[in-house]
């Protein structure tokens, strides 16, 4: 049984860091690609980053990029998303999603994934 769990969400000030990460179990990471997403109250689900099974390549939205940084420990069953210089507009329920998907490229659509996180609050405010 797929399943990912994410965690490190939390309240932090304009300018702060978070990392959060997403464990997955019932599968192995090797195989399949990872995707973060983030909703905001009123807005549509945005992918923010993710990265492929194979290569590990990594991709990241234009609204983000310089800011996260998506990484994967196979060993540990675990992608992790860094996010540093976090903005009011950071604020959002983040969720990782993942699909099976060897040799292939990661995509930021979220229709492309078949299994999601719980999803993790980010709230960015002083």
């Amino acid at each position: 049984q797929v399943q990912l769990v994410e965690s490190g969400g939390g309240l932090v000030q304009p300018g702060g860091s978070l990392r959060l990460s997403c464990a997955a179990s019932g599968f192995t990471l090797d195989y399949y690609a990872l995707g973060w997403f983030r909703q905001a109250p009123g807005k549509v689900r945005e992918g923010v980053s993710c990265i492929s099974s194979s290569d590990g390549s990594t991709y990241y939205a234009d609204s983000v990029k310089g800011r996260f940084t998506i990484s994967r420990d196979n060993a540990k069953n675990t992608v992790y998303l860094r996010i540093d210089s976090l903005k009011p507009e950071d604020t959002a329920v983040y969720y990782c999603a993942t699909v099976p998907a060897y040799g292939s490229s990661c995509s930021l659509k979220w229709s492309s994934y078949h299994y999601w996180g719980q999803g993790t609050q980010v709230t960015v405010s002083s």
